[in-house]
């Protein structure tokens, strides 16, 4: 029996174990703490159906995996080269080409197309992004799941909510909401309200945790102060929500040990850190921080604890704003940005101008075909490498379990160039993959990371435990704030509408960004009066693209749902970064639909 684990960009995490059969045929670790034995459709069939890229590739012609490394070499001897890594593979090893960067003095990227807004939210409240356990999610009695599709992105979390009272908030009506004990069904880009108004019904109705806000958070009188200053009526209108509503939430969470479960759909916005925040500050005034059966499960910094040898100091550049067209030199590495960054036509218009743009991996793609040089990576069932999670505390050897000739690894790739450009200092991959584990506890025969721990944040904020909560004190936000929302009242009466529709991207169970199904279809209510297949286009302010229509009664109807696998959805995305976080802000934007 041979173990590994998956390293597709998900919570989960799965440990994989492939029994004598052979390859293909493997499954999940039943006995594994993060794992029910059930592997996602990803692993079980597109993983295996996609077609790869099998020989590497200069200017369209097939040659030689020397050759096609030649070629790389004398690309990186141009004066100004950048390295733009996506997120196709979560194993550590992939940040090894860091190291080359930085010999050749390339450029890196920073910040995020996923979720560093929200990480950004969090680092404000707390001072530091600590992972909530799985246990402790299992031990609540109440689980607010707050713009986080369980069910897609995070399945193997479902055991853990059995027995539990189910709060959703989200704008479309996805499977668990369809389950929970209530679903509110906000307004897109208002869970910052919604977080802040209920935070002051909390005090409103002295429900505030006052002797745990007295010893971590003594400003929370401030707090409330700072909710008072956004007016009910007004933003429960504008949230398309009302005071019955927010009382259901309460009541189900009032003197409850409660769960927030945060998904990154609350912050693909210009404001997305506030969002975090309030969420982060509203759980704060109920005291649910370092608590047996408490707390704020995000996205955790999954390297926390760790010392990285891949942490290098390199020039950078925002990398969901890239200007490819400042580089001479641009290598693509496990990501499809011609696809997968907002504002499509303008990404595209720079890589087209790259003069030596170099893609390395797995499969064809928007940007692969674009590209003069193409190499082939091995999957993650071919090589050795680690995998974190920042969906639980739970590490893994990834072990090689399939011999392949197809491509070359992170390592090996990284190897033949420090070898071609004469320089030293690289370990051996072993080296590597022992120095990550060595940092790792154990825990019941599975490595732990270091950063664990049962209660997070029981002692204390910030990195040394000795700092208090800090809550928000202010939100200004360009796109509205909350002195508009009177005029937003007075528009209705008036007649004034916008016929524009919110824009969501999620994610789905048949794809993982670009990889594997990619999708044709827009989703619609029924209210808004198209038919199911017609062809319609949507267009904004940076873009336009035509969609396939399908009906669908779980969206709001001031909402046009485009998941994020589908083609030509950032034609229409802002190329934008968020206020703090650096981060993608890919909802930021209305969309027109029209007949074609």
């Amino acid at each position: 029996m041979k173990q590994t684990a998956c390293a597709l960009d998900c919570y989960d995490a799965c440990k994989i174990i492939m029994d004598e059969s052979g390859f293909p045929k493997i499954k999940g670790d039943a006995d594994h703490p993060s794992g029910n034995g059930a592997l996602c459709t990803l692993l079980n069939k597109s993983i295996h159906e996609e077609a790869r890229i099998e020989k590497p590739r200069i200017n369209g012609v097939e040659v030689g995996m020397d050759e096609a490394m030649h070629a790389v070499t004398e690309a990186f001897k141009a004066p100004k080269s950048l390295l733009w890594r996506g997120s196709g593979n979560m194993g550590v090893m992939q940040e090894i080409t860091n190291l080359f960067m930085k010999k050749v003095g390339g450029t890196l990227t920073k910040g995020s197309l996923c979720d560093a807004a929200g990480e950004a939210g969090i680092i404000e409240g707390r001072g530091v992004n600590k992972g909530l356990p799985l246990e402790q999610i299992k031990k609540a009695e109440t689980v607010v799941i707050w713009g986080r599709n369980v069910t897609v992105t995070n399945a193997h979390l479902m055991p853990f909510l059995e027995g539990k009272k189910i709060v959703v908030i989200d704008p479309v009506k996805t499977a668990i909401a369809k389950k929970a004990d209530f679903h509110l069904q906000i307004r897109p880009r208002t869970d910052f309200y919604i977080a802040v108004l209920l935070a002051r019904f909390v005090y409103m109705e002295d429900g505030q945790h006052d002797e745990w806000l007295e010893e971590f958070a003594s400003e929370y009188e401030d707090f409330y102060d700072f909710t008072r200053e956004h007016r009910i009526k007004p933003i429960l209108e504008y949230c398309c929500t009302h005071l019955g509503e927010m009382g259901q939430i309460l009541e189900h969470m009032r003197n409850k040990k409660v769960v927030f479960l945060v998904g990154t759909g609350v912050q693909k916005y210009s404001i997305g850190h506030s969002a975090l925040h309030a969420i982060d500050s509203l759980a704060a005034t109920l005291g649910l921080f370092g608590k047996e059966g408490c707390g704020v499960h995000y996205l955790s910094n999954s390297k926390l604890g760790f010392e990285n040898p891949f942490d290098v100091k390199c020039n950078t550049v925002q990398k969901a704003t890239t200007d490819f067209a400042s580089f001479d030199t641009v290598l693509v590495q496990g990501g499809n940005p011609a696809e997968s960054m907002p504002d499509s036509t303008r990404v595209r218009t720079g890589l087209e101008s790259v003069e030596n743009l170099i893609y390395f991996g797995l499969y064809e793609n928007e940007t692969s075909k674009r590209a003069k040089i193409v190499i082939p990576a091995k999957n993650f069932f071919e090589k050795v490498d680690v995998r974190l999670s920042y969906g639980h505390q739970y590490i893994h050897k990834m072990n090689k379990i399939v011999e392949s000739n197809i491509g070359i690894s992170e390592y090996e790739f990284t190897k033949q160039l420090f070898a071609a450009f004469g320089f030293e200092s690289l370990e051996s991959e072993e080296t590597y993959i022992e120095g990550w584990l060595d940092q790792c506890g154990e825990e019941e025969g599975e490595y732990i990371s270091p950063a664990y721990e049962a209660l997070p944040y029981e002692e204390g904020f910030g990195e040394d435990g000795d700092d208090e909560f800090v809550f928000m004190d202010e939100f200004d936000d360009t796109f509205i704030n909350t002195k508009s929302l009177t005029k937003i009242r007075t528009s209705k009466k008036n007649k004034i509408t916008d016929e524009r529709l919110w824009l969501l991207s999620p994610k789905t169970n048949k794809s993982l960004n670009t990889q594997f199904n990619r999708g044709t279809t827009v989703q619609l209510h029924p209210e808004l009066g198209y038919t199911e297949g017609e062809e319609v286009l949507l267009s904004s302010e940076h873009g336009s693209h035509s969609f396939i229509v399908h009906l669908n009664e779980d969206l709001r109807p001031d909402c046009a749902l485009v998941s994020s696998n589908t083609i030509g959805v950032n034609f229409l995305t802002p190329a934008i970064v968020s206020d703090e976080g650096d981060n993608a802000c890919y909802q930021e934007v209305k969309v027109e639909v029209k007949r074609v």
